[in-house]
Parts: structure tokens; C-alpha cells; sequence
């Protein structure tokens, strides 16, 4: 095989097309509010706090009593007025959704009259042993506050420390954050994300031990959230990593069955995994699999005409032949990526093969007469 060829089989790291950290989709809460004089209320601090742990956001209104904040990712919030340095009025439990902004108005006016008139009815009502419970809820109340605040101090630390490939400072902590609460399946997942993130950066054996934390921090938030197709997508990448290959398919098959749409990229990802880890036998099947559940995978086309290029053989006169199909995949990866970022390389395969590249992969511009 020529020297030219041998350089364009040795690939780039593939890219993984998607983990945890990737997948986050945004919606938008929005809202007017009203003073106590009924009129638009301006420069109101509105505090956007999100109940599963991903953090706190704030905004104000406009000189029309208006707030409007994007780039949320989905989730559950508690969405707070603040006037005058102090609370005014809250929403709690608002969900968010991809296809519809929440909105969220208050009413300063009515709120007020509320609490108003149901402090002195509360205060005649209530006995002295339930004023005690109330004392004690309020008291309860403030202390998982300060939990929550520092539970998301923590992971907010964790997750800028990550940002900045601080992986020693996102797993300690990540750490303290599930500590502070095991019941949180996103403090998990990322805490899996940085053991793994530094086990690539190590060698041997204290690789290997990273990339186990990873994969029990994984089991965990899996655990807590067994519905999650990317838990159990990154779970097999880890597995694959590990050369748990079976427990890495059987993970695969439960993202694709929770979410058929990325079917093919899971397996996709699987390959990648294989092909960076030096294991192309072991990749062919992944590739199969993604092209088996999405025939359309451009890329996954290209990768496995790579790897049946890389078995080819060469005749003492040169003549290069690999196996059947092989030409057939780069030929494919061309119609449905004739501009791709791989064409120049699948029409450089094609030509060391003696095959003549197709060229009706779209219609021609016709000339106007």
C-alpha cells in the first residue's frame, strides 16, 4: 500500500456526536408584572431558580413590567419577584418545555391583599402547639435553603472547573455536591464526566481506576433516572472503554430503545470509541449496527469503508484490494455527502482503488436559454 494511502487510513481521533454535557435543550420564561399601584412595574430583580439542581438566574424587568429570560434548559422552576431587596412574590413548580415558553405573570396588588388578609386570620386560628409546628416548618425551611444553596455552589464549582479542564477541582467538587445530596442524578452524571475526563489524561492502571469511578458514578444516575437515553449512552462508552463490550451493547440497546430517533448515532458513538481505542474489529459491528438502524449515516458509511480499507492487501505490482463492498461505502458517503467534511478523502480512497468516482449524486444546474 502506498505511503499516501497508509497516511489517509491514519485518522483523527473520531468525535463523539453527543454526551451528557451536550445535550441540553433550551425554552424560555417569560412574564409581565404589576406593582401595587396596578401599572407595570420596572427594574423588578426577577430570580429564576431551577428545582434539579442546574442553577440560578436572574433578570429584570423592563420600563413596560416586562422579563423575559432564554436559554434555559429544560426543567422545573421557582420563578421569585424581588422588590426592594426583599421577596415579593414567587411561582413555584414551573415546568418548561421545548415547543412553548412558560409564562409566568404576578400582581403585586393581589398578592399583597392575599397576605394581607390571611395573616391576622391565621394568627386567631391557629393554636400555640401550631404556631411551634409553623415555627419549626419555617426554620426547616430555611436550613434546606441554605442546603440547596450550597449544593449548588458546589455544583456550579464543579461544573466551571470542568469548563476549564480542571478535573481535580470538578471531581472534589462534584464530590462534595453528592454528598450534600445523593438523590441528584445530574450531580452523577457529571461527576462521571470529569472521572472519565481525567482518566483519559492518565496512564495504565490509574487510568483504568478512573474510568471504573466513572462508570458506578453512571450506574448511579442511571439508577435515578433509568429513562435517560444519554446515561446510558455515555455508561457504554465508558464499558467500551473498559473493553466491556457486551455490557456496552446492552447499554446501547436501551438508549436506542428509549430514544429510536439516535438509534444510529449511539452505535455510531460505540464505534468511535473502538476506532480511538485502536480496536477496528471491534468497531465493524458497532458500524454495521448504526448503518442496520439508519442506512442514511453518511459518516458511519465512511468510517466503516476506513476500517474494510484498512484490511485490504497489495499485490507485489501494487495493486490494492480490499474487501468486497469496500468501495461501495465510500461511493455511498459521496452521494449523501458529496461537500462533506470526509469527500476529499473517500474520492482519494476511491481513486487508489482504481474506481471511478460517480458523479450524478444531484441534478445538474441547468443554463437558462
Amino acid at each position: 500500500m502506498s505511503g499516501s494511502l497508509r497516511k489517509l487510513l491514519i485518522a483523527l481521533p473520531m468525535t463523539l456526536l453527543f454526551s451528557a454535557a451536550c445535550w441540553a435543550q433550551t425554552t424560555v420564561i417569560e412574564g409581565d408584572v404589576k406593582g401595587e399601584d396596578g401599572k407595570p412595574l420596572p427594574n423588578a430583580v426577577i430570580k429564576i431558580e431551577r428545582k434539579d439542581i442546574k442553577g440560578n438566574y436572574k433578570t429584570k424587568t423592563d420600563k413596560k413590567g416586562h422579563y423575559f429570560y432564554g436559554g434555559l434548559p429544560i426543567g422545573t422552576y421557582k420563578v421569585i419577584v424581588e422588590v426592594g431587596g426583599q421577596d415579593r412574590d414567587q411561582m413555584d413548580g414551573v415546568r418548561t418545555t421545548l415547543s412553548n415558553s412558560a409564562t409566568v405573570p404576578f400582581d403585586l396588588a393581589a398578592s399583597a391583599g392575599k397576605a394581607a388578609a390571611a395573616a391576622p386570620e391565621q394568627d386567631r386560628s391557629m393554636s400555640k402547639e401550631q404556631r411551634e409546628a409553623n415555627d419549626k416548618k419555617m426554620k426547616e425551611q430555611t436550613a434546606a435553603m441554605a442546603k440547596n444553596k450550597a449544593l449548588n455552589d458546589a455544583f456550579n464549582a464543579g461544573k466551571e472547573a470542568a469548563n476549564n479542564k480542571n478535573w481535580d477541582g470538578a471531581i472534589e467538587n462534584l464530590q462534595k455536591a453528592t454528598e450534600l445530596d445523593p438523590a441528584q442524578h445530574v450531580v452523577w452524571a457529571n461527576l462521571a464526566d470529569a472521572y472519565v475526563s481525567q482518566g483519559k489524561t492518565k496512564p495504565g492502571a490509574e487510568q483504568q481506576a478512573l474510568f471504573e469511578k466513572g462508570a458506578a458514578a453512571y450506574q448511579k444516575a442511571i439508577e435515578l433516572k433509568a429513562d435517560d437515553p444519554a446515561y446510558h449512552n455515555n455508561y457504554a462508552l465508558v464499558l467500551a472503554q473498559e473493553k466491556k463490550f457486551t455490557e456496552a451493547q446492552a447499554e446501547l440497546t436501551k438508549a436506542a430503545q428509549l430514544d429510536p430517533t439516535q438509534a444510529g448515532k449511539y452505535y455510531y458513538n460505540l464505534g468511535a470509541v473502538l476506532v480511538n481505542t485502536g480496536q477496528a474489529d471491534a468497531a465493524v459491528d458497532a458500524f454495521k449496527k448504526a448503518l442496520e438502524l439508519d442506512p442514511n449515516y453518511a459518516d458511519a458509511h465512511y468510517q466503516y469503508g476506513l476500517i474494510l480499507m484498512g484490511k485490504a492487501t497489495t499485490s507485489p505490482d501494487g495493486k490494492i484490494t480490499p474487501p468486497p463492498g469496500t468501495a461501495d461505502e465510500f461511493q455511498k458517503y459521496l452521494q449523501l455527502q458529496p461537500n462533506g467534511v470526509n469527500a476529499d478523502s473517500a474520492k482519494a480512497m476511491l481513486a487508489s482503488l482504481g474506481t471511478a468516482v460517480e458523479t450524478q449524486f444531484s441534478k445538474p444546474v441547468q443554463k437558462k436559454r
